[in-house]
């Protein structure tokens, strides 16, 4: 365990931004499992899916191009199911 004060308090403020970054990866994860698994209306869910992405990048609980991965990756699905139809 930490002596020193500013050791503590980093440590303090690393379970706070490490908690927070669960959180909002989780929703974002959550987002992405919900819009792969919807078989209707996958049109109006991409732009919330989109929005998730951008709040985690935001947020820094995932890197920028992670975000960009992410939406590519829903873009080419939404692509895909479209030409399918």
């Amino acid at each position: 365990m930490a002596n020193i004060k500013s050791a503590k308090k980093r440590i303090r403020q690393s379970e706070n931004r490490r908690a927070r970054n669960k959180s909002v990866r989780s929703r974002l994860r959550t987002s992405v499992k919900k819009y792969r698994s919807a078989e209707t209306s996958k049109s109006e869910s991409l732009p919330a899916t989109y929005s998730e992405i951008d709040v985690a990048r935001k947020k820094g609980a995932i890197h920028r191009n992670a975000a960009a991965r992410y939406k590519s990756r829903l873009a080419k699905a939404a692509a895909k199911a479209k030409s399918q139809v």
